[in-house]
């Protein structure tokens, strides 16, 4: 109810946006905001004016021209004769590839390092310390290279393995070539395949998906499913009794049994290599720049995981170690059961920058040769058509695009691991 005593209410005046303390900060923010896009315009505007000065307007047409070059390490076939877009989509997998390696390498060291350099064992702790020392404070690039030098001056050539008098073997039951060209390893193969599922056509983006791994993958997701189920029905019964029924056996059973009827069915058998003229055939072809890449920037993550992992483990309270320990349990499972899981809420964010510095390092592939998206879309492909500006932008589009994704599934997990307030 309006009253005589009340102000009289003060309209709306466009000098309040500027002298009213409620509407100046927004005021300030919208123009900074016009400013910066008009500048953003400029740049651009003035970009594709100077690039069509010079006869090169922005184009991406060069994607449909042949690559004429080739990729050694690849996961789909690819010849000289196919696009530059082929080219770059063999790369952005060879990227992907080593990434994934790296990232789960890395991890798996960098935890096993940082709970070693906790370890009460003085020896043990300062060669962990060494370890950490040792690969955090030189460059990647140096230990790619390093390791590039050791696989190919110290490993055997293919024809020490040759002959009667071979000074080299193959190992884990002639299965196994290691060699300065590579490590040739066994190569699932199929008797009685499904066949490949064609996608894409006869496009550049076109690949195949085994059915086979497609029928594995059901199998397999089907057992752990009802193994989980037996799992929770084992819970239920202990919560109601007391008392734990056995079902490992059945776990194992509904998982193991019915992937092996499957690929016995599918005739799964593996494809030696062996050696045939001056180089070994058959099985898969790890080459030594991949192999190289894929060690430098392991052991040189692990490096810096290993002490976020060790910092995670000290911000747990010690009462958590003395009240576990009173209850009978051993160190190592203190450690996995109770120390771990708190430790990963302080583990994870940081872990997530040094994923991507992972992802983001492998660009130094092309000083080994390893041909990923730097060294195709970024290397050749820009080199031959002198499409600098938008192979570039592409490139940046790319990892930004990588990188953007690791984030979200790690803050997805971080979010599925942290503590519930209740």
């Amino acid at each position: 109810m309006t009253t005589l005593s009340d102000p009289p209410k003060e309209g709306f005046r466009l000098s309040m946006l500027l002298y009213d303390t409620r509407y100046r900060s927004g005021t300030i923010q919208v123009v900074a905001l016009f400013c910066f896009m008009l500048l953003a315009a400029w740049l651009l505007n003035n970009t594709i004016q100077n690039l069509a000065a010079l006869g090169k307007p922005i184009d991406f047409g060069f994607f449909s021209e042949p690559a004429s070059y080739d990729i050694n390490q690849r996961l789909l076939d690819y010849n000289s004769r196919d696009t530059h877009l082929r080219a770059s989509f063999v790369g952005l997998l060879n990227t992907l590839v080593v990434a994934f390696l790296g990232c789960v390498t890395a991890t798996v060291l960098g935890v096993v390092i940082g709970v070693l350099r906790l370890s009460p064992n003085w020896l043990v702790a300062r060669l962990m310390t060494v370890y950490v020392e040792m690969f955090r404070n030189v460059p990647v690039l140096l230990w790619i290279v390093f390791i590039m030098a050791i696989l190919i001056e110290t490993l055997p050539s293919p024809r020490a393995f040759r002959g009667d008098d071979a000074t080299a073997s193959m190992m884990l039951g002639d299965s196994v070539a290691v060699t300065n060209r590579g490590v040739y390893i066994p190569e699932v193969l199929f008797s009685r395949s499904l066949g490949d599922l064609h996608l894409f056509g006869n496009s550049s983006l076109r690949f195949d998906v085994s059915l086979d791994l497609i029928a594995i993958l059901i199998v397999l997701g089907a057992g752990l499913w009802v193994s989980r189920r037996i799992k929770h029905r084992a819970d239920g019964i202990q919560e109601q009794t007391g008392t734990r029924p056995t079902t490992w056996y059945l776990r194992l059973g509904v998982v193991a049994v019915p992937l092996a009827i499957l690929l016995i069915a599918l005739g799964f058998h593996f494809g030696m290599p062996a050696l045939k003229g001056f180089n070994f055939s058959g099985g898969t072809h790890l080459r030594n720049s991949l192999i190289a890449l894929w060690l430098a920037l392991s052991l040189y993550t692990a490096a810096f995981i290993a002490e976020i992992v060790r910092g995670g483990i000290m911000a747990i309270s010690r009462g958590q170690t003395e009240a576990a320990s009173a209850l009978g349990l051993r160190p190592r499972r203190v450690m996995s059961l109770v120390i771990l899981p708190q430790a990963l809420r302080v583990i994870i964010p940081p872990l997530i920058s040094n994923y991507l510095n992972l992802t983001k390092n492998s660009s130094l592939a092309i000083a080994v040769g390893y041909m990923d998206i730097t060294g195709t879309l970024g290397g050749i492909t820009m080199n031959q058509t002198g499409r600098e500006l938008e192979c570039v932008l592409l490139l940046m589009l790319v990892y930004l695009a990588i990188s953007l994704t690791i984030s979200a599934v790690m803050n997805w997990y971080n979010e599925s691991v942290k503590l519930k307030e209740r």
